[in-house]
């Protein structure tokens, strides 16, 4: 499968003669399978004029720990291995299916949020099994696996690009419809208030901001942010987890051209 410049699988590359100088490493965001597709759809022309081309690894619902202790370890080691002296870039999408899903979500908050006016009241403290605190450390540290992945299989001077996502909205919508819904039933079932339940998302995203940026100043200039939160409208969205495909051009144009320019991607 591919679109221009952008490849999902070693087969469609292999049938051009092609090799690939950006590998894309993950979840939803870049696989997203629906008409407009997903956004490496938008950053494929970013960084055509570049002569880039871009190889997918991962896929749908993949968590940052997939790629490093999970089912996508072997696909992404081998990736890094047979294109790494070739790379200029690793872009990397991970963390968000950490916890999006009612078996994710739910453990993060507390068993009865009725009364809590605040959207950080309503997660669980400590860093106990489940808790928000776990959950950031144990996708930190995945992606910090990562990261030490690229730097020792790939070309010196691989940039390694993440990014924050955006801010969504709990409106109870999946990509089927509400039965594949995200975040909402999490949020109902631990009574948060409905004014309240976009606070939380936005609380979440911030603390896993704070996570990446650790890693950016832990490796400066080898380690990138895109920041994307903010980017977009509630109507920018198709579902829970993942914009519309205007929004993903957003996102491309509007937060990612400046740091690809920056590393001289684009």
């Amino acid at each position: 499968m591919k679109f221009g410049n952008v490849y999902w699988e070693q087969r469609a590359l292999d049938e051009e003669s092609k090799s690939a100088s950006i590998l894309a490493i993950g979840d939803s965001w870049f696989w997203y399978p629906f008409p407009g597709g997903s956004l490496l759809n938008a950053l494929g022309p970013l960084v055509e004029p570049k002569e880039h081309t871009i190889l997918a690894f991962g896929n749908n619902g993949a968590e940052a720990f997939d790629y490093v202790n999970g089912v996508y370890r072997d696909g992404v080691e081998t990736g890094l291995r047979f294109h790494g002296a070739g790379l200029s870039a690793v872009f990397i999408s991970g963390g968000g299916n950490d916890f999006a899903g009612f078996n994710d979500m739910r453990p993060l908050l507390k068993l009865n949020c009725t009364g809590i006016k605040t959207a950080r009241g309503c997660y669980r403290t400590g860093n106990d099994t489940g808790t928000l605190g776990w959950l950031m450390d144990r996708t930190e540290s995945s992606l910090d696996a990562l990261i030490n992945e690229v730097f020792t299989l790939a070309r010196a001077g691989t940039k390694i690009i993440l990014h924050t996502y955006d801010y969504p909205y709990p409106s109870g919508k999946g990509v089927f419809g509400g039965k594949g819904a995200w975040l909402k039933p999490a949020l109902d079932d631990a009574h948060v208030a409905s004014p309240l339940q976009r606070g939380c998302m936005v609380y979440l995203i911030d603390q896993f901001t704070k996570r990446l940026r650790n890693l950016v100043a832990k490796y400066p200039d080898r380690v990138f942010l895109v920041n994307s939160r903010g980017a977009l409208a509630e109507g920018d969205w198709a579902n829970e987890l993942h914009p519309k495909p205007a929004g993903f051009r957003t996102i491309a144009r509007e937060r990612w051209l400046p740091v690809l320019e920056k590393t001289g991607l684009a």
